[in-house]
């Protein structure tokens, strides 16, 4: 059963330089307690494709294709395949139900992302309040305390009187995940969590996320730049360029035996104990309003062919379960 399923989901953003896509028909599947790791360059898309699940996308955008989430809270009561289901078709009013209760987010930055001015508790309460308003200030007290400790911080009554300057960064980043699943979703998505966090508390982080997603059977889209991150949390990997998925498989398998140049270009750019020397993909990512007519990875490619700049390749078997845009393939 998918608890969530993407299909050739597009985002258009209007700029001054006209419409830009920075999400091309992209599709995938999330199982409950599954997660997918989805890795790329800057600008790939990759949160770009977070805030559409989220419903955050800028004024003006528009989207097309279908990501169909399978509600537990569904207020129709039928689990089929509904407009209400569709994530691309929600109206502001209907995802108020949907965003926190249903699918969550942890962003990259919390000092960012949670409010200076009130204490931690509060801002948990405010979000468990949102969706269950009929719940008793002791419930809610009870409910944030409950959410802490779940996500791993210690004295959390203590830490619940507490605004978020006087917290370390490791221990914001927890009071982002309290408040992530202070709603009981079914769905998180990490927008690259661990980025500015030291190695040690990173590894904290990580496995804590793989814990929760473990015991609260969490469907986990965790998105980052970070192949050696990715490796520990994700079950499947997609790896996203110019605003298409380009290979996806089970994690282990494509870091294995990359099928697609752009990520074989990333695995040989990320550090290693065992590299001597790092070598990086020449170039730049192309600019949105600016793609080749074929293969977007196109002009960056050591191994590129005449085919490669007629028509964007389509997503081809390596085996089973793995998947590459790519002719060689």
């Amino acid at each position: 059963m998918s608890l969530l399923e993407v299909r050739n989901l597009i985002v258009d953003l209007p700029t001054a330089a006209g419409w830009i896509r920075p999400v091309n028909e992209v599709s995938f599947q999330l199982a409950p307690g599954e997660s997918l790791g989805l890795v790329g360059e800057s600008g790939s898309g990759k949160t770009m494709l977070a805030l559409a699940l989220m419903g955050l996308l800028p004024p003006g955008a528009r989207v097309a294709g279908n990501a169909v989430l399978d509600r537990a809270n569904d207020p129709t009561g039928d689990r089929a395949r509904t407009n209400e289901n569709d994530l691309a078709c929600l109206s502001e009013k209907a995802w108020r139900s949907v965003r926190g209760r249903e699918i969550a987010m942890i962003f990259q930055e919390p000092m960012t992302s949670l409010n200076p001015v009130m204490r931690i508790g509060a801002q948990i309460e405010e979000a468990i309040s949102t969706h269950e308003p009929s719940l008793s200030k002791s419930q809610l007290h009870g409910r944030t305390l409950e959410a802490l400790r779940q996500a791993s911080v210690p004295e959390p009554e203590a830490r619940a009187e507490q605004f978020p300057h006087q917290l370390s960064g490791g221990l914001r980043q927890r009071a982002m995940i309290a408040m992530a699943l202070a709603a009981r979703p079914r769905l998180l998505i990490a927008d690259e969590p661990t980025t500015a966090l030291d190695v040690t508390v990173q590894k904290q982080i990580l496995e804590l996320l793989d814990r929760l997603r473990r015991e609260l059977k969490l469907g986990l889209l965790f998105i980052t730049h970070d192949l050696g991150v990715v490796a520990q949390v994700a079950d499947r990997l997609a790896v996203m360029y110019a605003g298409r998925i380009v290979e996806e498989g089970p994690t282990a398998e494509v870091l294995r035996a990359p099928r697609h140049p752009y990520t074989q270009g990333l695995l040989a750019a990320s550090p290693s104990l065992e590299k001597k020397k790092l070598m990086p993909i020449p170039g730049t990512v192309p600019q949105l309003t600016a793609l080749p007519p074929g293969c977007a990875f196109e002009p960056r490619c050591g191994l590129r062919r005449a085919d490669c700049s007629v028509a964007v390749p389509e997503l081809r078997n390596a085996s089973d379960r793995h998947a590459a845009r790519c002719v060689l393939v």
